[in-house]
């Protein structure tokens, strides 16, 4: 993807108030990990990441039994202890970075460091590298392969270290340990029953499991034992198929209007395809190019998408049966498409829109959350 350099500009100079002002901020925290807190219904250790999937409640006809299910309806009383430490990872992580983008300083990546490293190196923190235990449900199962959705929030961790790999503060060691924790994790992810259930999953979780897997690679690379190259090129060709199985001809996608949330399922499933337009994009390659399959598809995604992300009173289906009043935010997705198709329109859409969101659903579905991170290494 090619961005006119006066358009980044401008997207820097909206980004860069907001972005120094959190970045400073996020300079003092200090690192949170799975190891801070624990659910007794998990049958993992202090080390292993435990969630509870979301839309599973007490049965009324069976109080103490298996819990059922009531689709798009959060129930609050869940474990939610270390899928809010992700995303407070992931955010931290992403500001710094973005800060660090904006100024070069070095004391940004500092912070960055400490986070790294207390998440994916430090014996004594450290997250083990799989999701065992991802979104169980009471009474049916201690985890699942859709659970892997919940490291979606990963994503934008990888492309932090991308961003800032290269900068003095980083220790050698820190980035080698990071890369073998996502090397595992992609062996895990690629190998595991519940990774080959999420892959073949025929909507936005087979899109979230293609992401992280495209992003993690291209961070782990050969240099941690992986065959980055080979399996990227795998990432391209599933991409392809995903976009063509998954969209109609008006660029919806069919799957995510079914659904109890069809607004906020829409956006979050075409953003993620955009975020893997960007990754899976090659100097000789780039895959937002109109004149290409994927491309027009891309595009049309956004076609279908903006007229309600200017305008969500024009949304013709149903309303999302909770949190549709907290969308739209500025659409990464929107972004992409706009600077790839000099569509002042839809950029415009996005330069007025909520950089800064902090509803938890939203920022649950909003893994791409710093978009310098993912201009500056959309070719490589």
């Amino acid at each position: 993807m090619r961005v006119d350099a006066g358009r980044y500009r401008l997207v820097a100079d909206t980004l860069r108030a907001g972005t120094l002002a959190r970045a400073e901020q996020a300079r003092a925290a200090a690192p949170v990990t799975v190891t801070a807190s624990t659910c007794p219904r998990s049958p993992g250790g202090p080390h292993d990441f435990y969630s509870e999937g979301d839309y599973w409640w007490p049965d009324p006809a069976h109080p103490g039994g298996p819990y059922v299910r009531r689709d798009g309806e959060t129930n609050p009383d869940n474990f939610v202890d270390h899928r809010h430490a992700m995303v407070r990872l992931a955010r931290l992580v992403g500001v710094l970075a973005s800060g660090y983008r904006l100024t070069g300083d070095e004391r940004y990546v500092d912070a960055l460091v400490a986070h790294v490293q207390a998440w994916f190196v430090d014996p004594t923190t450290a997250m083990h590298p799989n999701l065992q235990y991802g979104q169980a449900i009471t009474g049916r199962v201690t985890g699942r392969g859709i659970g892997i959705i919940d490291t979606v929030q990963l994503v934008e961790v990888a492309q932090a270290l991308w961003v800032v790999q290269g900068s003095s503060a980083v220790p050698a060691a820190t980035l080698a340990g990071a890369r073998r924790w996502f090397a595992a994790y992609v062996q895990w992810l690629t190998s595991h029953p519940y990774g080959r259930a999420e892959r073949d999953e025929p909507n936005n979780h087979g899109s979230c499991w293609l992401l992280q897997v495209a992003a993690f690679a291209l961070l782990a690379g050969p240099a941690a034992g992986l065959a980055g190259d080979g399996l990227v090129d795998d990432c391209r060709a599933r991409f392809a198929r995903l976009l063509t199985t998954q969209q109609a001809a008006d660029g919806s996608f069919p799957l995510e209007l079914a659904r109890t949330k069809p607004y906020g399922y829409s956006i979050f499933n075409a953003d993620g395809m955009a975020a893997l337009g960007v990754l899976l994009s090659t100097r000789g390659h780039d895959l937002w190019q109109r004149s290409g399959a994927v491309g027009e598809r891309l595009h049309r995604a956004f076609g279908f998408l903006h007229p309600y992300l200017a305008d969500k009173s024009r949304w013709p289906y149903p309303h999302d049966v909770s949190h549709f009043d907290d969308w739209p935010v500025a659409s990464p997705g929107l972004l992409f498409a706009a600077l790839a198709g000099d569509r002042d329109d839809w950029l415009q859409t996005w330069l007025v829109g909520e950089h800064w969101p902090t509803d938890d659903e939203v920022l649950r579905n909003l893994p791409v959350r710093h978009p310098l991170l993912w201009l500056t290494v959309a070719q490589r």
